[in-house]
């Protein structure tokens, strides 16, 4: 580096004079009109993207799981300390959905009085924000390179395939158009973050290392990541699973030696030991965190399959849903080649394909749904690969224009369609889905009152207007898995054109069911008054005696 006049004469001091001339020169230029300090290229590109898919969130109607996640803001808004079951009137102890984020979204819809709706509708931009936050600091932790986080966002939206994927906790461009404002979002962007944190404190970069003349560990760094940790189990459990596969990747990968500070040599074995108890230190505190939450117990839901069949539709659609994250392996393999064989995205990359194996070989299929953040080292390594300086090799070359077709197939095939509305549409892209609002039901019943319905969309949606169901559409280990199977028998069983008005009578009595919603393709029981119908699908509310 050559030497300015100032370090070239008075050495280090000089050095210091020359810095505070350069910094008076740039304030007073400030004052004379002169430019401050530039934007990085990810700050103006992650503000248009968080601008255009805030957008293209709130323009379509919220659909799928939505409804259940509106449901429990209503029942902590109704009761915040001994909310009610989700979806039926039933009792909502041991209820997972009731989570630290839930809570929050309770508080803040109570304070407001705002609706479930309304809530989770404002929690997508929020959520986004969080999300890219957290690429932007895991990727800085990863490279330097300023463009490196930008071309993550566009990999992690647009490598994943050509058949739709549209799963909580899977945030492609098209499945964020109806999963922004759930609590899958927002966790993994606490775990982008976590793993950051985690890489910084495993390459001696953390916000605290070492305190005290002894040199004994500081532990405070490690508690907080511990804190976190612990948050993302109880909001997400399942994200949880890849959350903590990361830290113990970025922690093996880039633990540096013992961690012995230089003020004080110790012997090797005393260092790793320090390095284990530090690291104990924070799932300690995960475990302490997670098993203080009062509301569920979230230790208790590793045993429970009652989830596991609908996730089998994962393992059997992986070449068409994911192939195009595979142009990320070249990107790993060279980072295995050319640096340490432990490398942190590798390694993440090969503990979740074998937690995914588990998941197909145990038949636990729900340990599928961590194949959103599998994807995530092949993605993370292609752009920071692509973010090296140029000129560029042949072989780097070939792996951005694959990579650039990749994106453009994904585009034009299947996400597309999240930020292109049909009306400006010149190719006929593939649009999000467009559930109806059954806002016009919850001008007729009440809130808490019990609903049979039949259908697909109407059991998944009226929740969230504070309804209930005689039968809960999902699983929850708040409510006995037999039960519910009873449920759903007896709301066949009322909807069969066999049963006699006596039966209707004694299930909707055993239910306090007062209200009937029913397809088209439904005879109105004769005890049963027409109060309202929709227009736009034919589904009739009917009261009951």
């Amino acid at each position: 580096m050559p030497q300015t006049p100032a370090t070239s004469m008075f050495g280090a001091a000089g050095a210091d004079v020359g810095a505070l001339v350069r910094r008076t020169v740039r304030g007073a230029s400030a004052l004379r009109g002169g430019r401050g300090p530039r934007p990085t290229p990810y700050q103006v590109f992650g503000f248009l993207f968080w601008l255009v898919m805030s957008l293209a969130y709130w323009r379509v109607p919220l659909c799928c799981d939505a409804g259940q996640h509106a449901a429990v803001v209503e029942r902590l808004k109704a009761d915040l300390l001994h909310p009610r079951h989700p979806m039926a009137d039933l009792p909502g102890a041991g209820s997972p959905y009731y989570s630290p984020y839930a809570v929050a979204q309770g508080v803040f819809a109570r304070l407001t009085g705002l609706g479930g709706w309304e809530v989770v509708r404002l929690a997508g931009p929020l959520n986004l924000l969080v999300l890219l936050t957290g690429i932007g600091r895991l990727v800085r932790v990863l490279t330097p390179r300023p463009w490196a986080p930008v071309l993550a966002v566009g990999a992690m939206t647009l490598l994943w395939g050509t058949e739709r994927v549209w799963w909580s906790g899977f945030l492609s461009l098209m499945s964020m158009t109806g999963n922004l404002g759930y609590p899958s979002a927002f966790a993994i962007g606490l775990t982008f973050w976590a793993w950051a944190l985690t890489g910084a404190q495993a390459r001696g970069e953390g916000p605290v290392r070492y305190v005290g003349p002894s040199g004994l560990p500081g532990f405070a760094g490690y508690a907080g990541l511990g804190v976190l940790y612990g948050l993302i189990l109880l909001i997400h459990p399942i994200t949880a699973a890849a959350a903590v596969l990361g830290a113990v990747a970025f922690a093996a990968g880039w633990q540096r030696g013992t961690g012995v500070p230089a003020v004080r040599a110790k012997p090797r074995t005393r260092g790793r030991a320090a390095v284990l108890v530090r690291w104990g230190v924070t799932a300690g505190t995960a475990v302490l965190v997670a098993e203080s939450w009062p509301y569920f117990d979230v230790f208790a839901l590793a045993g429970d399959s009652s989830v596991d069949a609908m996730h089998r539709r994962l393992y059997e659609h992986l070449g068409g849903q994911f192939w195009l994250a595979l142009l990320g392996l070249p990107a790993l393999w060279r980072r295995w080649r050319r640096g340490s064989r432990r490398d942190p995205l590798v390694l993440l990359f090969v503990l979740d394909c074998l937690l995914v194996a588990y998941g197909w070989v145990s038949g636990h299929y729900t340990y599928g749904r961590i194949l959103g953040l599998t994807l995530v080292p092949p993605q993370f390594a292609l752009a920071v690969e692509l973010a090296a300086p140029r000129p560029w090799g042949r072989a780097r070359r070939a792996l951005g224009g694959a990579a650039a077709a990749g994106a453009c197939v994904g585009f034009l095939t299947v996400q597309g369609g999240a930020v292109v509305p049909r009306a400006l549409d010149p190719v006929g892209l593939e649009q999000p889905s467009r559930w109806p609002s059954y806002a016009w039901v919850a001008r007729h019943v009440g809130k808490g009152e019990v609903v049979i319905s039949d259908g697909h969309f109407a059991p998944r949606s009226i929740p969230g207007y504070g309804l209930n169901l005689a039968a809960p559409t999902w699983p929850d280990p708040a409510l006995d898995e037999r039960e519910r199977e009873r449920r759903l028998a007896d709301v066949r069983a009322y909807l069969s054109p066999a049963s006699t008005r006596a039966e209707r009578t004694a299930i909707a009595r055993r239910h306090h069911a007062r209200w009937l919603l029913l397809t088209r393709w439904k005879r109105v029981p004769e005890e049963a008054v027409v109060v309202a119908w929709s227009r736009r699908t034919g589904e009739v509310l009917a009261r009951i005696g």
